[in-house]
């Protein structure tokens, strides 16, 4: 049960994390989007100046959101009782799967597939790219091995914390 409302938790906070900016300016999400899409919006003059400084944005937020969902990720696993490796990464895993299959399905496929505000002026001609379900699918499976690796990384960080507690 604690598990469930961990992943109804996650998925909420990686909504708020998400949805907001990307109505907002759907430029700040550039990377996230269809190669095609991209292409178009690279092509077009009114974007050019501000695609650089976007891009260079979305990695350093990515790496930093990496950063801290990796400790809170811990901290979350170990006072869910999850103290060693096996059970920490088994806990990390599922939550970050939850959340993975959550944003390829209702944030990618949902609400990106058929919203108008996260359509970049110039490609609202775009309509099958901006539903075309593969792109997702294919950064989904990417986030399966985002989801190994974070996992594997959380379950050392609370095997270390484990030992140095003991």
């Amino acid at each position: 049960m604690l598990l469930l409302i961990q992943c109804i938790l996650l998925c909420g906070i990686f909504t708020l994390l998400i949805l907001p900016q990307q109505f907002k300016n759907p430029l700040s999400q550039i990377v996230s989007y269809p190669p095609a899409i991209r292409k178009r919006v690279e092509s077009l003059p009114q974007y050019r100046d501000i695609l650089a400084e976007t891009r260079k944005n979305n990695i350093l937020r990515k790496i930093i959101s990496a950063v801290i969902a990796v400790f809170l990720l811990a901290v979350t696993a170990y006072f869910s009782g999850k103290t060693d490796f096996v059970s920490a990464f088994i806990h990390v895993f599922v939550l970050f799967s939850a959340v993975n299959l959550y944003d390829l399905i209702v944030l990618d496929i949902i609400v990106f597939a058929h919203c108008k505000k996260v359509v970049i002026p110039g490609t609202e001609d775009m309509v099958k790219e901006y539903r075309d379900p593969i792109h997702h699918i294919k950064g989904a499976c990417i986030g399966v091995l985002i989801s190994v690796a974070a996992a594997l990384f959380v379950g050392g960080v609370v095997e270390v914390i484990s030992l140095i507690i003991k």
